[in-house]
């Protein structure tokens, strides 16, 4: 189900992972949750998603982090 909410085309958004039908990109989506804002904030904004396209963004990000990957951290300024 996630892979027909969440596309990728290098032709909108420079092959961003994406809202199908949207540009509205899993990163704006993540960094908006993490800023605080709650679901009904963003649909208010962006009455073009549904609580399902927000979910598929936050389970397609949940699989990229599943990656044998190492991602270096910065130590945050204290």
């Amino acid at each position: 189900m996630t892979a027909a909410i969440i596309t990728s085309d290098p032709r909108i958004m420079m092959g961003k992972p994406v809202v199908a039908g949207t540009r509205i990109s899993v990163e704006l989506l993540l960094e908006k949750l993490a800023a605080g804002e709650s679901v009904a904030q963003i649909l208010e904004a962006h009455p073009q998603l549904t609580e399902a396209s927000i979910r598929a963004a936050l389970a397609f990000a949940a699989r990229a982090l599943r990656a044998d990957v190492v991602y270096p951290l910065e130590p945050s300024p204290t």
